[in-house]
């Protein structure tokens, strides 16, 4: 204990400078993930306490609590309804309505295979698509290379499985221009990328990232990997590091442009852009290895 303690004041004392201005906005929250910031007002989920909240700058409102759901990520359709990632091990897509209101549900995909694993993430692209992740079933140490990747068409009823043997696949984000996704593989601390074909199909799949070449691991466990992703508008990603107390901004071209330090905890999970992409909402949970993952947001300044 001792020893941690030491590293930990060591690492403070290099790493300060990164973290000044770092603001706790939302704490004592359950699974913190899933952040949006929409009209002053930040939405979030917590996967351990099977909520969706929202902030209004002063007070936070539960507006969803489903038993079993794990929420995890969320995104905004172009109808303003929210997609809701459970991310329990039987997994499903929720639609909600923005007062947390179940609008649909989907347990399977076009071909009624179920989403084992659970949906971790999901993205809305401009033009109204939407893609998910399937995770994979939780097994320590990770023997299974089983995640996936679903579409849903614009106007869409059913999801589409469009990519599979993924390695707990994770975040994900898609280019401004439409023609590019990104994907996180949590085990293997690897990025993938994909051309979006016409037709919201995936292909010519690559390696986009390996974050252990970009920055020193923090810890080790197979856990350490990218979590979940926002793009801004010029395309460059923000990818937070599960297990590693960062946020990484990388270009389009994978080059790292920053590494954003985490003061509040070393399960940082996601991230939200504030007005005019100036700050950054960082879902972080002070210690990955807490059952509980007690964790709250901060709120940072970007690095433009």
């Amino acid at each position: 204990m001792r020893n941690k303690i030491i590293c930990f004041v060591f690492g403070v004392m290099l790493v300060a400078p990164a973290w000044a201005g770092e603001t706790t906005i939302v704490s004592d929250v359950l699974g913190p993930e899933g952040p949006l910031y929409l009209d002053g007002n930040l939405y979030y989920v917590g996967w351990v306490s099977n909520t969706l909240s929202k902030w209004d700058g002063k007070t936070t409102t539960v507006l969803n609590h489903t038993d079993g759901c794990g929420h995890n990520g969320l995104a905004l359709t172009k109808q303003k309804t929210f997609l809701l990632a459970c991310t329990d091990e039987h997994g499903a897509v929720l639609e909600l309505d923005m007062t947390g209101k179940q609008l649909r549900r989907w347990d399977a995909d076009k071909n009624g295979q179920p989403f084992a694993g659970g949906i971790n993430d999901i993205v809305v692209a401009p033009n109204g698509a939407a893609y998910a992740t399937v995770f994979g079933p939780y097994m320590d140490p990770p023997t299974a290379v089983v995640g996936k990747i679903e579409y849903l068409a614009p106007g869409g009823q059913q999801w589409v499985e469009v990519a599979n043997d993924l390695n707990y696949a994770n975040g994900i984000g898609v280019s401004p221009d439409q023609k590019t996704l990104y994907v996180s593989e949590t085990v293997g601390n690897c990025m993938l990328k994909f051309t979006i074909n016409d037709d919201g199909t995936l292909s010519h799949r690559s390696n986009f990232a390996l974050l252990n070449l970009l920055v020193k691991d923090k810890n080790k466990s197979w856990w350490l990997g990218p979590d979940s992703m926002k793009i801004d508008r010029k395309g460059n990603i923000y990818v937070a590091q599960w297990f590693g107390g960062k946020v990484l901004k990388l270009s389009p071209e994978g080059k790292l442009l920053h590494v954003f330090e985490i003061a509040a905890g070393d399960g940082t999970t996601n991230v939200a852009f504030g007005d005019d992409e100036k700050e950054l909402f960082v879902t972080v949970v002070k210690d990955p290895k807490d059952a509980q993952a007690k964790g709250s947001i901060v709120k940072i300044p970007n690095v433009q």
